[in-house]
């Protein structure tokens, strides 16, 4: 039988600055929950609010894969290796930060909120050369499937990172049913509901609740309304 841990929306940590509205499934910054760390290699998921004009000044990271996915507005970034940009709802931006990197990112909009995800992966690859990525996923999207957007593989569908790690995004129908087949067995499953009620399992979820699954290489997902869903598969051991 899989081993499951559900995280509830309410139960995140919260962290409120007026210009940031932050939601932590793990322990981040000034919120800490021993019981709360990582799902293996999944070690930050934080669900961000920032005001028009306002975000994150120049800040340093290594040795870590963050990635973030806006929900919506438009995120600017800039960072030590030159790259200047702006990531918006359907697309995804991965930073592999390796020996280190600085960056600061910023909502490109004065009047209006941007929402996104920001997600930090341990890599199973230290000290690489630091790189950046982006790219659009929704002109790949197909209604009621799941669309891959990270892979383990430049070669592969979506943006890459140097861990053994799949995410797949979906907008799904009430009443759609799909079976995930894990990509590697010893892998966990982080489901994350974006948008609506779904059942993973026997597990009823609702928006923005988490669920991981591991001990098993199968997770059976059915939409209770129309749904959106982020799926993380990760190495529990890495």
């Amino acid at each position: 039988m899989a081993h499951t841990i559900l995280h509830k929306a309410d139960t995140r940590g919260k962290a409120d600055y007026g210009w940031l509205k932050s939601s932590h499934t793990f322990s981040f910054g000034q919120h800490y929950d021993p019981a709360r760390i990582q799902f293996g290699a999944l070690r930050v998921l934080n669900d961000d609010w920032v005001n028009g004009g306002q975000g994150f000044g120049e800040h340093p990271h290594d040795n870590m894969e963050i990635i973030s996915i806006p929900l919506e507005g438009a995120l600017q970034h800039e960072d030590s290796m030159g790259n200047v940009a702006v990531i918006t709802s359907g697309e995804i931006q991965v930073m592999s930060a390796g020996t280190g990197i600085y960056h600061q990112e910023f909502n490109k909009n004065k009047n209006e909120p941007v929402k996104f995800l920001q997600i930090w992966l341990f890599p199973n690859q230290r000290n690489v050369e630091p790189r950046y990525q982006q790219q659009r996923y929704d002109d790949r999207l197909v209604p009621n499937q799941f669309t891959q957007i990270l892979s383990p593989s430049p070669d592969d569908d979506g943006v890459w990172i140097y861990q053994n790690a799949w995410f797949n995004i979906g907008k799904l129908e009430k009443g759609t049913k799909i079976d995930y087949q894990f990509k590697n067995n010893n892998n966990g499953l982080y489901v994350f509901v974006l948008k609506g009620d779904v059942k993973v399992n026997s597990q009823i979820l609702n928006e923005r609740d988490g669920l991981g699954l591991s001990e098993t290489d199968l997770a059976a997902i059915e939409m209770l309304t129309d749904a959106e869903i982020l799926l993380m598969e990760v190495p529990m051991n890495y």
